[in-house]
């Protein structure tokens, strides 16, 4: 349980500066008790944050972290609260995907958003639906590319109706894209079916926007597959990324796991440390405008789990 929110203080600290104190000692003393935590934590995070800010200090391009928005919660609450993508199973996936990879060329930076073909960074909130952001994200810029509109599409309407996902509690990228190809469902856009940061019932829409995923066992494929076929929803061990403000992370992911959903929209290999360009669903606010660099080679945050590509064609897995 969240022990303190930008809300309650708000409003505790309202009631305490209003309040005369004999009438007002039960606000006072939840205050006290609500600041007490908060101190606490703080205080954590300002001792986590000098932890990781010193492994490396002669490295110029590392990343750099301190406080942001997240700093008011324990690291098992921003766990519990927003690492909630699942691993799955990979699919085979066709023979002629792997051949077309082999002949692309990659030049040392590039990234989508250039194109115009990237939609602007969401805010998850305390949604755990990074998931259905990612590929929400994917199927955008893909139809952006084949020279659709580029428009925000519903997140919220993937959340409440891909089944064998668990809406804002955790779901599996691979999943949804299933799903997609199962139901031929069309996702329509946010302003039809707009985020509520919460799990709902599902309403339906006919005609699809379906794809196919493939697993890339290779950073250099993986960057051909990302110019061949649009930015990728993969999955990430984002732990460290609690406290992440910019330069690239090359060091600090290391709980062993991939849990967050991510869209990688380029690349950029021109300084000396080559990384990946990420977009996240945390908002503008945190890390580069809503954006992760991380180094690539050496799978340092298990992108490699997932590589996943949509297509507005129905593709069978």
């Amino acid at each position: 349980m969240n022990p303190l929110n930008s809300f309650a203080v708000s409003t505790l600290w309202l009631m305490f500066v209003t309040c005369h104190v004999h009438t007002c000692f039960v606000f006072q003393f939840y205050f006290y008790i609500y600041a007490s935590i908060l101190q606490i934590i703080f205080k954590e995070s300002l001792n986590r944050h000098r932890y990781l800010n010193s492994l490396f200090p002669s490295e110029n391009s590392t990343a750099v972290y301190g406080i942001n928005q997240f700093s008011y919660l324990f690291p098992e609450e921003f766990k519990a609260i927003y690492l909630r993508s699942k691993p799955s199973r990979f699919p085979r996936y066709p023979a002629e995907v792997q051949t077309s990879l082999s002949n692309v060329s990659l030049p040392l930076r590039f990234d989508w958003r250039d194109q115009h073909v990237v939609t602007q960074v969401r805010n998850q909130q305390a949604c755990g639906g990074c998931w259905a952001f990612s590929v929400v994200g994917a199927v955008e810029s893909v139809c952006a590319i084949k020279g659709e509109p580029l428009e925000d599409l519903s997140v919220q309407q993937v959340i409440d109706c891909s089944y064998n996902n668990y809406g804002c509690s955790g779901g599996s990228t691979l999943n949804a894209l299933n799903w997609l190809n199962k139901t031929q469902v069309k996702l329509v856009r946010d302003s039809e079916y707009p985020f509520k940061a919460q799990s709902g019932l599902c309403h339906y829409f006919s005609d699809s926007h379906s794809g196919f995923s493939i697993k890339v066992d290779q950073e250099d494929q993986m960057a051909k597959a990302l110019l061949t076929f649009g930015p990728l929803v993969v999955v990430v061990d984002a732990v460290s990324w609690q406290d992440y403000l910019g330069g690239v992370i090359q060091h600090h992911c290391s709980s062993g796991e991939a849990n967050h959903a991510v869209l990688i929209t380029g690349f950029d290999k021109t300084g000396s440390t080559p990384y990946w360009i990420v977009r996240n669903s945390w908002g503008s606010s945190w890390g580069v405008d809503g954006y992760a660099h991380v180094k690539m080679g050496g799978n340092i945050c298990g992108e490699i789990v997932s590589a996943l590509m949509c297509s507005k064609s129905p593709t069978n897995f």
